[in-house]
């Protein structure tokens, strides 16, 4: 029986307070925070990390596909999940697929894949899902939208939890929507959105579905169901029949936000990281229709816990200073700084396509002959001059320390100042790189760091992605 073998979740550490938002804008604040990918995270850097996560400790190799879904792509025409395969470093015999254009785009891709293991296609596939969408300024979604990812592994055998049974329904409305070359999301009448579209679709199908799976509220432990905000989550459990104190997981509308198409799969991974062995647990996602996801947890739930909990990675944040610092990052006002240096060149796509296992990989080499790794890969071993005998071997997920760095002051970057790093990975190799998601007081030589997948600019349409280092968030 196809079911989950990993997942993995991925919240960007900083934080917006809602109060920051009502104070920008001189209007009353929701309470609490949401969360906000740095300047150089969009969806495909985020599901690369939620995906790394989920696949700590598994053979890469094993994977079939990967399907990433997202409502917020870097690209109207480039497959992102073909990039997120190669950063990822996963196998380039298998299949990759984008999912987009709706919120239910990631319960979508766990359908699509379930059916292709069903019938015996893969395996393993990989199914990720990230959304980084913006609310126009002083509206409702901007209080409330946040940024994140999740990954899960869908398998044939060695599952944690067993997906039982699936049922969907489509339920077209204009109700809330993004039109093409536009940024914010937009929405019609608000009880018409809700009335007509939410409630209506999901008691609907909710119903149909228990009586397809041969099961009622009381047979869950948890209710993992999407809603558009915190009362409309209490309100759609009662209607179902479920108790909101005792079976309603946690919708992290405090302090996450509303992660688009996301969001139900990070609820999921919360529900789990709480899951006993035996476990009925039912997903619900909600976009133009309502798809429904039966589970029950397996004996091996136990074992996927220590990867690191969504719990962990709410706790360990940042604050975003204030609103304009916001504002820069997404684009909302200019984030031009005034660089007193030639503007940036467009990047190569031959040279990309020359040094993708180094850029997108981060491949460095090691010499068979005395052990010593290089970055960037070189011809000529520095230490004992051997030449072109060397084996590739990932940096990605081996940690580093800071052995220097310095600061960039007049670089005209949006985090100035910009922390230009010399690190020593773990087991070897050195590597200079930009320092993200770093507060200038706590950089210090030694410091433990994880390597990220993220944006370094964009020009003319190209986004180019390299990898970076951050404070370590263990």
């Amino acid at each position: 029986m196809a079911g989950i073998a990993s997942y993995g979740v991925y919240v960007p550490v900083w934080r917006l307070s809602r109060e920051a938002i009502g104070k920008e804008w001189a209007m009353p604040a929701a309470p609490g925070e949401k969360a906000v990918g740095n300047f150089d995270e969009d969806s495909l850097t985020m599901a690369t990390a939620a995906t790394l996560n989920c696949l700590k400790g598994m053979d890469r190799q094993a994977v079939d596909g990967l399907y990433l879904c997202t409502t917020t792509s870097p690209y109207k025409e480039k497959q992102v999940a073909a990039v997120a395969a190669a950063a990822a470093d996963l196998p380039k015999s298998m299949i990759t697929v984008d999912f987009s254009d709706s919120l239910r785009a990631g319960t979508q891709g766990l359908r699509a894949a379930c059916d292709s293991i069903k019938a015996g296609s893969n395996k393993q596939v990989l199914v990720a899902a990230a959304d980084t969408r913006i609310g126009a300024p002083r509206s409702q979604f901007e209080m409330f939208f946040g940024d994140g990812a999740a990954a899960l592994l869908i398998a044939d055998a060695n599952v944690a939890a067993e997906i039982q049974g699936m049922h969907s329904a489509y339920h077209e409305i204009t109700d809330v929507w993004r039109a093409e070359g536009t940024d914010y999301v937009n929405s019609w009448e608000d009880r018409f959105v809700i009335e007509e579209g939410y409630l209506k679709s999901v008691t609907a199908t909710v119903a149909e579905a228990f009586k397809k799976f041969g099961t009622s509220a009381k047979d869950y432990a948890k209710a993992v169901i999407y809603a558009p905000d915190f009362r409309r989550h209490a309100q759609i459990a009662k209607t179902l029949g479920f108790n909101p104190q005792t079976q309603l997981q946690d919708g992290y509308y405090a302090n996450l936000g509303i992660a688009g198409c996301a969001h139900p799969f990070l609820m999921l991974a919360g529900a789990l990281d709480e899951a006993k062995p035996g476990d009925k647990i039912l997903l619900v996602s909600y976009g133009d229709g309502t798809d429904v996801v039966s589970l029950r947890t397996t004996d091996l739930i136990g074992d996927l816990k220590a990867k690191g909990s969504l719990k962990k990675q709410l706790e360990t944040k940042k604050m975003v200073p204030d609103y304009p610092t916001y504002a820069q990052w997404k684009g909302i006002v200019s984030a031009e700084a005034g660089a007193r240096r030639p503007a940036v060149e467009p990047p190569s796509s031959s040279a990309q396509w020359r040094e993708r296992d180094q850029i997108l990989r981060l491949y460095g080499v090691k010499c068979n002959h005395c052990g010593t790794v290089q970055y960037p890969p070189q011809r000529v071993c520095t230490r004992c001059q051997t030449k072109d005998d060397f084996t590739k071997t990932r940096l990605s997920d081996k940690g580093a320390t800071l052995f220097t760095y310095a600061l960039d002051y007049i670089g005209g970057t949006v985090d100035t100042p910009h922390v230009i790093s010399v690190i020593n990975f773990n087991g070897g190799g050195r590597m200079v790189c930009s320092m993200t998601d770093r507060e200038i007081e706590g950089v210090k030589i030694g410091m433990p760091l994880d390597m990220t997948f993220r944006k370094l600019f964009s020009i003319g349409g190209v986004h180019n992605y390299y990898w970076k280092c951050m404070p370590a968030r263990d």
